[in-house]
């Protein structure tokens, strides 16, 4: 049996993001996870909330609630965590669309936000993107991310985890006409999806099926 590591920058289980995953998956695919806050307390979890920072993330925590991480505290809690979950599973999959350097890893590593890259690179010459992004803080990350693929990028803002008004940001990008509308989180699920596509009249980029798509074609 393939086992899979699933490694989410908040804590696991991400039971809003792995039902998706396994019914992607056959029933041959064990999927083990770990989260960068797993092994952190309460009173720990306030040391790396973000303070006034630039370089932030957006994540979940096991019990729902929605926490915004400093990303330079991040990466060595998520360091920390791979060299464990490498130790159980064949291949691991980051569960986070955001730009994060390459981590050190004895085992294959997908990460999203360069399989959606270039799946939209493929799909069109410079397309004119809508990104749907999680915080207005993440903008000037996530253009940065996108401007290799084009020079004409909007951006509205809708979080997956804390309600966010995803009439008015489809709305937005439908006034720009754009090409192609990207939901930029692994957070965001097909319900978004869907309701996006809807009130745009759009294509809409889901993350987390084209991932599970593309590692089964792997696997």
């Amino acid at each position: 049996m393939n086992k899979v590591g699933f490694l989410t920058i908040g804590q696991s289980p991400r039971l809003d993001i792995t039902p998706t995953f396994k019914e992607i998956f056959h029933k041959d695919i064990e999927i083990v996870e770990r989260g960068a806050l797993d092994s952190l307390n309460e009173a720990q979890l306030l040391s790396v909330i973000v303070r006034n920072e630039k370089n932030i993330c957006a994540s979940r925590l096991r019990d729902g609630r929605s926490i915004i991480l400093s990303r330079r505290k991040l990466l060595p809690l998520l360091q920390n965590e791979l060299l464990k979950l490498e130790q159980a599973v064949d291949m691991v999959v980051v569960l986070s669309t955001d730009d994060l350097p390459t981590l050190t890893c004895g085992k294959p590593v997908f990460y999203p936000n360069r399989i959606v890259t270039q799946a939209v690179s493929a799909m069109a010459e410079k397309p004119k993107i809508g990104l749907i992004i999680p915080l207005d803080e993440q903008r000037r990350s996530k253009l940065k991310k996108w401007q290799e693929v084009s020079d004409d990028i909007t951006v509205a803002v809708a979080s997956p985890y804390d309600y966010g008004n995803f009439k008015e940001a489809a709305r937005y990008l439908k006034d720009y006409r754009v090409d192609l509308i990207i939901l930029d989180c692994m957070g965001y699920n097909d319900e978004h999806r869907q309701f996006v596509r809807t009130e745009s009249g759009i294509f809409t980029i889901l993350p987390r099926t084209l991932v599970a798509r593309m590692v089964l074609e792997y696997l």
